[in-house]
């Protein structure tokens, strides 16, 4: 594919945490990645020892040095909508608090989830082979787009049905926030609506009709009972959850409901498919008209592979797994070992003062530089 025009500049060689900052003032709320994504195309074309591929505003970057060994990092480019709070920190453009650029705390859209962890792939990609050196693995760095929507629409997706060869490997590192430690597997996501159906009426005759809203509420009831369970995979504690989300009911306040919809999140872990979960939730809500909207599987932590283990030893840290849903499931779809390891507290993901510590990005980058040339 012919290389893109970028309008903005990117210096992969400044400091990381100056990285970060420039990555964040370039504005990438899903479906707007595109500016971003000639960005970090043009930068990576400057590279010689990679070889560049994009696909939609999707990027694959990889070298061909012919080790015995070859690493996937990978990270998405999208973040959530900006912060609607007024006077949130969490903005566009970035924000040092302290007052020097590179100092402390960075806040802005993107800094833990997960432009920190984009800007640690960029530098690696920038500055491995400097000196003469060349790092002991061959690497593969992945940068996609739609990560924060729905499955369908995601870039990785789009990468492994057109480029699936592209995207071999032995291990994979996702840089999604962490806090610096590794974080094993991932639980799996569904979604599900439940509908009730009533009948409509004017509200000063409420007996004329049926409430759909109240008829939602035995279903209500048993998520809220439901008690989630821990679940230990491979040595590692999934915590769970079912929620309901969203609830939607209603056209004017002197009319009984006729229909209401309840949408509900079960966040399972790695020990089920997503049969197995499904039935779970439908046999929690029997009797209710329950359809499932969406459903990604979760991912075993796979930290008894060699390259899983010799990373989890190079960052020192005891591992931990990881509750939320990343797309270290694809890879494992695929049969690639992956962890999660990126700078930033995964606490702070989505919020509207999401920041992160200049240091910790670059530790995650002083991390990984090390483990690569080795």
């Amino acid at each position: 594919m012919t290389a893109q025009t970028a309008s903005v500049r990117l210096d992969l060689r400044q400091d990381v945490a100056l990285l970060t900052a420039a990555l964040i003032d370039i504005n990438s709320v899903s479906a707007n990645e595109k500016e971003l994504a000639d960005a970090v195309e043009h930068a990576l074309r400057k590279i010689p020892q990679l070889t560049v591929v994009r696909d939609g505003d999707s990027i694959i970057a990889r070298t061909a040095l012919g080790r015995p060994e070859r690493v996937i990092l990978a990270g998405h480019l999208d973040t959530v909508p900006l912060p609607t709070t007024e006077g949130a920190l969490g903005t566009v453009p970035s924000f040092w608090p302290s007052g020097a650029p590179g100092e402390g705390l960075l806040y802005g859209r993107g800094t833990t989830d997960m432009k920190g962890g984009v800007a640690v792939q960029l530098a690696l990609a920038a500055t491995m082979f400097d000196g003469g050196a060349e790092p002991g693995k061959d690497v593969t760095f992945v940068f996609y787009d739609h990560e924060e929507v729905e499955a369908v629409k995601s870039g990785l997706g789009r990468l492994v049905r057109n480029h699936g060869g592209l995207l071999d490997g032995d291990f994979a590192i996702l840089l999604e926030p962490t806090h610096g430690t590794v974080e094993g597997g991932c639980n799996g996501t569904m979604r599900f609506e439940a509908t009730t159906i009533g009948e409509a009426a004017h509200s000063a005759r409420a007996w004329m009709g049926s409430n759909a809203i109240h008829a939602a509420a035995p279903i209500l009831a048993r998520l809220a009972a439901y008690e989630p369970a821990t679940i230990n995979v491979d040595g590692l504690d999934y915590r769970e959850s079912l929620n309901a989300v969203k609830i939607n009911g209603g056209t004017a306040g002197n009319v009984i409901p006729d229909r209401c919809v309840v949408e509900i999140n079960y966040r399972f872990a790695p020990d089920k498919t997503p049969d197995q979960a499904e039935a779970h939730v439908r046999e929690l809500l029997d009797g209710f008209d329950v359809v499932k909207t969406d459903s990604a599987a979760g991912a075993r932590p796979g930290l008894n592979h060699p390259a899983a283990a010799s990373f989890v030893a190079a960052v020192g840290a005891e591992p931990k797994p990881k509750y939320g849903w990343t797309d270290v499931a694809r890879f494992s779809e695929l049969g690639i070992p992956a962890v999660n390891f990126g700078p930033g507290d995964p606490l702070l993901a989505h919020k509207d003062n999401e920041h992160v510590d200049a240091d910790a990005v670059r530790e995650c980058l002083r991390a990984l530089r090390t483990w690569l040339a080795n």
